[in-house]
């Protein structure tokens, strides 16, 4: 009954607004709409209790009055007056999201490689339209899932990083995304990340919850790493308790790219993050990991599915979550090892602390193999902080809280180490520490926050 009455609302907005959505929207993001559409009204929105959405209820979080800014109005705020990262010794290209709007009235004084584009969608599909067209939604299928459908259908702007074919993007790419409204908002944002053949760039995506209304996100980011492409893309959420975050990110790697994604969740309130990643050519390897610090009733469900297509590719998969008060997590991860694809290695690794009785953990990891000469190994383990390690630390003088939080800290620390950006490793140490302290509550580089 709530999925009906969820979708049904959408798919009656969607009738009655289509050619205002279309109007605001450039013909690379228009183009796949009606297919979209029709995804959406056969498969409405994952069921909960399916089996990849065992713990997660799509259609309650979508089941509220929320609203659109389809006639793309312009929000009374300028984020290069009022934001500032505070993260020493990264000096990144930094670009906005307001909402689900590229910022462009004001365009940042950085300095990039020649051929390079950073924008918005509807520019880059001008100036590069079969571009465009061969890469914006090949990877993000809309068949695939309903919030896929649903994101396609509204989608109106997104951000793109284009690198052409050698060229190397030295300074990180930074992408804000800022929630910002006076009334309860869905958004809905696109990231389309193109890497051509032996191109380099790294990407920290940071996102922000501003006022004290009710928000609802759906993020669909599409990666492309051409042959011995490098990228590194770093999703960092500091939301807040009233915001729900749908995000799936899909990667397609060619033969001999090196690609890492590392998501980060240290506030939030409810967020799904959907991994689909595809190793499609020979000697490609991919690191994909995550770490969140769940308290109070948030909710945090990961699932992800890494497939290795070709032989002589390698996965490392390696997520964590530190679980109190009456927190909820899940992991679902599923390797998928093709039949032909020899030689492949990939890991699979969950890790949860619960802190408290009341916190609940489920995960489920997996491994699908139809090849013969592999070497695929998976894991979980769920518990608590070693009651040893907390005494003997005691006995040294160490208060117990403090001891608390060092072990929390060293828990985490693998999944930090991944981090290919020394300063942005440097200060998630920092906030990590921070949020284990109950320090961390806004974001403190932004002044709107406070």
């Amino acid at each position: 009954m709530n999925n009906m009455k969820a979708e049904q609302q959408y798919i009656d907005l969607f009738n009655q607004y289509e050619e205002l959505i279309c109007r605001h929207a450039s013909a690379i993001q228009n183009n796949p709409r009606k297919q979209a559409f029709t995804d959406f009204r056969k498969n409405g929105f994952p069921k909960k209790g399916s089996e990849d959405y065992t713990y997660t209820d799509v259609a309650a979080a979508f089941i509220p009055d929320y609203g659109f800014n389809i006639n793309r109005l312009d929000i009374p705020v300028n984020p290069y007056e009022v934001f500032h990262c505070d993260v020493p010794n990264l000096s990144t290209s930094l670009y906005f999201m307001v909402n689900d709007a590229f910022y462009k009235k004001i365009s940042p004084k950085v300095s990039l490689p020649e051929g390079v584009y950073t924008g918005n969608l509807q520019e880059f599909a001008e100036k590069y339209p079969e571009i465009a067209a061969k890469y914006y939604g090949k990877a993000a299928k809309s068949s695939r899932d309903g919030i896929i459908a649903f994101n396609t259908m509204f989608a109106q702007d997104g951000f793109v990083l284009y690198v052409p074919a050698n060229t190397k993007v030295e300074r990180p790419i930074q992408l804000v995304n800022i929630m910002r409204s006076d009334v309860d908002l869905l958004a809905n944002r696109r990231l389309l990340i193109i890497l051509e053949e032996n191109a380099e760039a790294k990407l920290l995506v940071c996102d922000h919850s501003i006022d004290a209304v009710n928000f609802l996100i759906t993020q669909v980011v599409e990666i492309f790493a051409d042959e011995g492409a490098y990228f590194d893309y770093y999703d960092l959420e500091e939301s807040s308790d009233n915001t729900s975050r749908f995000a799936s990110i899909h990667v397609q790697q060619e033969k001999a790219s090196n690609v890492v994604v590392n998501g980060i969740t240290l506030t939030n309130g409810f967020t799904r993050n959907n991994y689909y990643v595809e190793l499609n050519g020979e000697y490609a390897e991919t690191s994909l990991c995550g770490m969140s610090i769940l308290d109070q009733k948030k909710h945090l469900d990961t699932y992800s599915t890494i497939t290795h297509a070709v032989p002589s590719c390698t996965s490392n998969e390696l997520f964590k979550n530190v679980l109190t008060d009456s927190a909820t997590g899940a992991f679902s991860g599923r390797i998928h090892v093709k039949e032909g694809a020899q030689k492949t290695v990939a890991y699979q690794t969950n890790r949860n602390l619960l802190a408290t009785r009341e916190a609940r953990m489920y995960s489920k990891p997996q491994l699908e193999i139809y090849a013969d000469d592999v070497k695929c190994l998976h894991g979980m383990t769920t518990g608590q902080l070693d009651d040893n390690a907390l005494f003997y630390m005691q006995s040294r003088g160490i208060p117990w809280e403090e001891a608390k939080m060092l072990l929390s800290v060293a828990f985490t620390a693998d999944v930090i180490a991944n981090v290919r950006l020394e300063a942005l490793k440097d200060r998630l140490q920092m906030l990590v520490e921070k949020r284990f302290r109950g320090e961390l509550a806004t974001c403190k580089g932004c002044n709107i926050c406070n």
